[in-house]
């Protein structure tokens, strides 16, 4: 017999999980696992509302268990640390992103690329290594293995830092695994949502000339004046497309709606790159011939491993990144996932957890 959530594990928690494919959050009573000796616990201050979030509830992969309890952008403050645990104390200000397992073992693991292992336990909608179900951020309390938290700079507000727990470092990663972040360097942006405006600043602040290309003229100011981009180009404009064509060292593709890679394509100097980091529904045409007439190469990334999760968060202490959010109460999560199909959000909504979230509701 599958044993109650709120009997599953010693600490009662609580969050707002969808019951079934609906999607539709409402409040739910389950429980987390006490401390062990590796973990750190943490009151979620905020979390951030990923698309990715809206798919796993929509179960539109097809992988969705429910109840679904989803958040992968979760930043709060420690509340106690296990006894081995050496990075952490008490007080600190820490982060849990996309993942919270994987084999260790791997040749993605040895190589702190933990996003890639085959045995990657997502955070929220998993199975954890001892059958129990991983519930994500939408939560007031967090528990985690101290190898899959990071510390978030105390420069940083942590609402605008949650969305670089998925946001950031997954634009960051490509940038410099692809080696898009060299001074002088030109990369294009497709898409300002909320993966693109957060690759605009991360590769500003890289040093790269950064045009960031939409389908949508009235994003040129928004995109140029608020994000520091150095050029504006709509993607609709053949003219436009036709001046800029083999100006371009690489392409960070944010956009998750069918569209065309033949503009972009031709885009892109030889030996140019182009990464894709949102997430179609649908399969996307590939055409060949560009690919071979300049050595040009198509590629997908994700998220990043934590060394770079970490690194990239350091990055943003440095230079100051955060994304630019939307906070919102918990009782308002249901009309921003309404929105956030629309696309109707600058850029990121971040529920306030701490002061909003309230186990009476």
């Amino acid at each position: 017999m599958a044993v109650c959530p709120e009997q599953e594990h010693p600490t009662k928690a609580f969050g707002w999980a969808a019951r079934d494919s609906s999607g539709v959050l409402s409040p739910f009573k389950f429980s987390r696992r006490a401390t062990g000796k590796n973990d750190v616990t943490f009151k979620v201050l905020y979390c951030g509302i990923c698309h990715t979030d809206l798919s796993m509830l929509k179960n539109e992969w097809g992988v969705s268990m429910y109840p679904l309890l989803p958040g992968h952008e979760i930043v709060g403050l420690v509340t106690e640390v296990g006894s081995n645990v050496e990075k952490f104390k008490v007080g600190d200000n820490v982060g849990v992103g996309y993942l919270v397992g994987s084999c260790q073992s791997c040749d993605s693991c040895s190589n702190n690329a933990e996003n890639y292992c085959p045995e990657m336990i997502l955070t929220g909608g998993a199975k954890y290594y001892d059958g129990s179900t991983t519930y994500g951020g939408y939560s007031n309390i967090m528990v985690a293995d101290e190898h899959f938290v990071v510390r978030i700079p105390d420069n940083l507000p942590l609402d605008g830092a949650a969305p670089l727990l998925c946001a950031g470092v997954t634009t960051y990663s490509p940038l410099r695994y692809f080696g898009l972040d060299k001074p002088g360097m030109h990369v294009g942006v497709v898409g300002v949502g909320g993966l693109g405006h957060v690759a605009v600043k991360f590769a500003k602040a890289m040093g790269v000339k950064v045009t960031v290309i939409s389908t949508s003229p009235n994003k040129k100011k928004e995109a140029i004046e608020n994000l520091g981009a150095d050029s504006f180009l709509v993607s609709r404009d053949n003219g436009q497309m036709q001046a800029a064509m083999g100006t371009m060292d690489g392409i960070i593709d944010t956009v998750s709606a069918a569209h065309p890679l033949l503009p972009l394509l031709g885009l892109l100097k030889t030996n140019g790159k182009l990464v894709l980091v949102g997430v179609p529904a649908k399969p996307l045409e590939l055409p060949v011939f560009p690919l071979i007439s300049g050595r040009k190469i198509v590629a997908g990334s994700t998220v990043g491993g934590l060394k770079e999760t970490q690194e990239m968060i350091d990055f943003a202490g440095k230079h100051n990144i955060t994304a630019n959010v939307e906070v919102i109460p918990i009782d308002y999560v249901n009309t921003a996932m309404e929105r956030l199909v629309k696309a109707d959000v600058r850029y990121r909504f971040v529920i306030d957890i701490a002061n909003t979230m309230k186990s009476s509701s």
